[in-house]
């Protein structure tokens, strides 16, 4: 099986939220994984690879809008497609 489609490149900087300046809505389109510190994460918000911190919401605690409170998680930042 071939892959017919072009992939763009991830970019530095990618948010998952459609209102943030840093949402590319091309590259939802696949599957990305983000892993911290050589473990993979599944509830990465927002990742900056140059600056080496992701953006993760906290469980319980939420900001007065409603949205879940976001937690900085640094280290080696790696963003691939699956």
């Amino acid at each position: 099986m071939t892959d017919t489609t072009a992939k763009p490149a991830l970019p530095d900087r990618l948010s998952v939220n459609p209102r943030s300046p840093h949402h590319v809505e091309a590259i939802f389109e696949f599957d990305i994984g983000i892993t911290v510190n050589g473990k993979e994460r599944f509830d990465v918000e927002e990742y900056c690879i140059s600056e080496g911190w992701v953006k993760v919401p906290s469980h319980k605690a939420l900001d007065r809008r409603g949205q879940p409170l976001m937690i900085t998680v640094k280290g080696t930042i790696e963003a691939f497609y699956k």
